[in-house]
């Protein structure tokens, strides 16, 4: 998708090709070009982006003309600079563990497009994708030859086409995580019964604010009048702009280490015969109920507090229309996985692969990889144009062993390894490059022993391609989506 900068013409995709015959593999693959033509924020540089280019009234407008799907199912909005999709995971697999039927949105997908938009795990068929596609074209078209403006991006016709596919499921409730921000993506039309913050620090400022305070603001526009919000911000500058939002609009505010307890224990497991990562438990207070010893799904400190916020707003739905039982919630949360969050894919050594993207999620990263009893740290890097590559390199620096640069392959917002380079001069970690993250993975296997450690981290994109590498070929997808 060619970058531009945001007020040069109006968004307007490139004419499409015609559809060809029903229920065909090329049927199919039309429906994913069609999706990807859309104007696709999350392939070009967010530097060149601004906030004018993000408008509620086109998805607004194209969800009102498909029905207003996002009106019929009430939800879950979660939002935060990190720890969002863990805990939208999280919050899904409860749910689904006391018997309901659940829809959960994510972004961006590791391989198939249809990873975005699950009912119970599932993702839609590829004969729903085309039907739903269908459906959506015939508006989105009418839309933009109405007016070019209105066209709507590739968000927008993701978040409809989730929409759509959840009322044709019927589900009970959806759980949503935020694409960017909050105050104005696409997800805040619906109709929440709880609202998360999950943290607050500093991503994507170029487009949502250079200051915590400021990205706290937007990220706090998911508040609703008479919606409870729970928020695990602790910092006072960002959680000053999350309770004047919640008190401007009318909404309930709890806040972590407030109105919400956790207390956090760290976990053995002597059936593991080699390093892990640390597993923990947690006891959660709220001010509708009290969960004790509850195993944490997912490994690293970090993870507990999205526990707790995913408890927490279970507490809240169970005073709205869906009871659960504090078992059943320990259950169905022992049942949630979230790849890509410090995923361990082999164990001797032990290869991990993370999302971290940004300075305080590879710090929590550190903090984690430094508690693991293993030889040598061994990290492979990679990441984008808009992300500050020089304050995530700082954080690794020491952290580990040896670092191998190299560049993810499947977008065009890389970072390429040779400006990588530039910017990695003053480390004082050892450090080579890697051309593509086969090549990275085939380096750091040759410089790891048994007891050693390798992570691929740095980006959602890197992990995600590692990640396809080290699959078993029979547990692979097939990667769907172009771009024009």
């Amino acid at each position: 998708m060619q970058d531009f900068e945001p007020h040069e013409r109006p968004i307007q995709p490139p004419a499409d090709p015609p559809v060809p015959p029903a229920n065909t593999p090329d049927r199919y693959q039309a429906a994913i070009d069609y999706i990807y033509r859309r104007i696709d924020y999350e392939r070009t540089s967010l530097r060149r982006r601004h906030l004018a280019d993000f408008k509620l009234q086109r998805p607004d407008e194209l969800l009102r003309r498909l029905g207003a799907p996002n009106q019929q199912i009430p939800a879950v909005h979660i939002a935060g600079t990190k720890g969002k999709g863990s805990t939208a995971a999280m919050v899904a697999a409860m749910l689904t563990g006391c018997g309901y039927r659940v829809g959960l949105f994510t972004s961006p997908h590791m391989v198939r497009f249809e990873e975005r938009m699950t009912v119970d795990g599932q993702m839609p068929s590829a004969q729903q994708l085309c039907a739903l596609t269908d459906r959506v074209r015939e508006v989105a078209d009418v839309l933009q030859a109405e007016d070019p403006a209105m066209a709507p991006t590739f968000f927008e016709i993701t978040t409809a086409l989730a929409w759509l596919h959840f009322v044709e499921q019927e589900v009970d409730i959806v759980v949503l995580e935020t694409g960017l921000g909050g105050r104005l993506d696409t997800t805040t039309l619906c109709r929440p019964l709880v609202t998360l913050i999950t943290s607050i620090s500093y991503d994507h400022t170029a487009l949502l604010g250079r200051t915590l305070a400021a990205i706290a603001r937007e990220k706090a526009g998911i508040a609703k009048a008479g919606v409870p919000m729970l928020s695990g911000v602790l910092d006072a500058e960002p959680a000053r702009p999350i309770a004047a939002a919640c008190e401007r609009v009318g909404a309930p505010l709890y806040r972590l280490d407030h109105d919400l307890r956790l207390t956090t224990h760290r976990a053995t497991d002597d059936h593991v015969d080699a390093p892990d990562l640390p597993r923990y438990t947690v006891d959660v207070e709220t001010p509708w109920r009290r969960h004790a010893g509850v195993p944490v799904p997912l490994p690293g400190i970090h993870q507990a507090t999205n526990a707790a916020l995913a408890l927490a707003a279970m507490d809240i739905l169970n005073e709205n229309g869906f009871p659960s039982s504090v078992a059943s919630l320990a259950s169905g949360l022992a049942a949630s996985r979230c790849p890509l969050r410090l995923e361990v894919m082999e164990r001797k050594p032990l290869v991990i692969v993370d999302s971290a993207h940004n300075g305080a999620s590879i710090d929590a990263l550190c903090r984690t990889l430094a508690d693991i009893p293993i030889t040598r740290r061994i990290g492979v890097f990679g990441t984008s144009r808009d992300k500050d590559a020089a304050a995530m390199l700082e954080r690794l620096d020491g952290t580990f062993d040896e670092l191998i640069l190299t560049q993810y392959l499947s977008n065009p917002r890389a970072l390429p390894v040779g400006e990588l380079s530039a910017i990695a001069g003053s480390l004082s970690t050892p450090w080579k490059t890697a051309d593509s993250p086969q090549t990275a993975l085939e380096l750091a296997r040759a410089s790891a022993g048994g007891n050693d450690l390798i992570c691929v981290t740095g980006s959602f994109f890197l992990a995600s391609e590692t990640r396809e590498l080290l699959l078993p070929i029979e547990e692979r997808m097939t990667p769907t989506g172009t771009s024009t």
